[in-house]
């Protein structure tokens, strides 16, 4: 009669140890160099904002700074006008963002809503007016503002984000166009207008998709060089990165770089607050649809 024996409570250690996945080790070892080199950039940037000017002509660069210069942290706002500079293209981005969320939002919740006849014509030909370069529309929109004494103003710069962006509308109405009907129709038997329901249900509930619109438009006014340089004329109505490009101009014998880098990194930093803040409402947006 044979015996079975009994398993051995402890396996080999052989059987516990879990072969490593070769394509797993490559691709974090891939993952681990990508991100080396798109952080070494970065870390140039910073490195150069902290060097000397004397320092900074040096060949082959030193990559690590020799001497701290902290100072060109306070010198950059006494050759720029830096603060200036900030305060303005913070207006004109908030003010941006602030249009841009309303007027997209409410035109997107129209076309996914509102399913009459010609929807999708006009909703086309909205997506149309995406394949328009901006060359196109530039001077005929510089002589209307010109005609209407907006230039060495703000307004040319915020107003029109006021009336909608074709690709914010395209994405927020994809978004609202998966929101529950059922939502709604329980809004209706509560008295809600369509006002309201856009308010008090749509917009909730699509926090990811207005996150990420929030950002587009932030950077695309944060950065905008074109646009403020056609517009305005004086100095002290000018944005940050038509001040960074003064850096670089005929006047200086020698560009500063090092200022140049400063500017960049302080330039970074809206950037990066309004992603960790976005980022933030993102997941929480993630679980307010779960209902879905």
């Amino acid at each position: 009669m044979s015996t079975v024996k009994a398993a051995s409570p402890l396996s080999p250690p052989s059987r516990l140890r879990r072969r490593a996945d070769p394509v797993k080790i490559t691709s974090f070892i891939t993952l681990i160099i990508t991100t080396f080199l798109m952080l070494l950039p970065l870390f140039f940037m910073v490195s150069t904002s902290l060097k000397s000017k004397r320092e900074m002509l040096k060949f082959p660069p030193t990559f690590l700074p020799e001497s701290w210069a902290w100072s060109n942290y306070t010198d950059i706002f006494e050759t720029l006008q830096f603060g200036t500079l900030y305060k303005n293209s913070l207006i004109i981005a908030g003010l941006s963002v602030f249009g841009t969320l309303l007027s997209s939002a409410l035109v997107a919740y129209g076309f996914a809503r509102y399913r009459g006849r010609g929807n999708n014509f006009w909703f086309i030909l909205l997506l149309s007016t995406m394949m328009l370069p901006y060359p196109a529309i530039m001077i005929p929109q510089f002589v209307l503002f010109s005609k209407m004494q907006w230039i060495d103003t703000f307004l040319p710069l915020i107003v029109p984000a006021f009336f909608g962006s074709a690709y914010n509308i395209f994405l927020l109405r994809q978004f609202f166009s998966t929101l529950p009907e059922e939502l709604f129709d329980a809004g209706r038997i509560d008295g809600c207008g369509e006002l309201r329901m856009w308010r008090t249900i749509a917009l909730p509930l699509s926090a990811p998709a207005l996150a990420t619109v929030a950002i587009f438009a932030f950077i695309y006014s944060w950065n905008d060089l074109l646009t403020p340089v056609l517009y305005l004329s004086s100095s002290d109505k000018f944005t940050l990165p038509v001040g960074m490009a003064s850096l670089t101009s005929s006047r200086f014998r020698i560009p500063p770089w090092h200022l140049l880098m400063v500017a960049s990194v302080l330039a970074m930093v809206p950037i990066v607050t309004l992603f960790a803040i976005a980022q933030k409402q993102f997941v929480e947006g993630i679980v307010l649809t779960g209902i879905k």
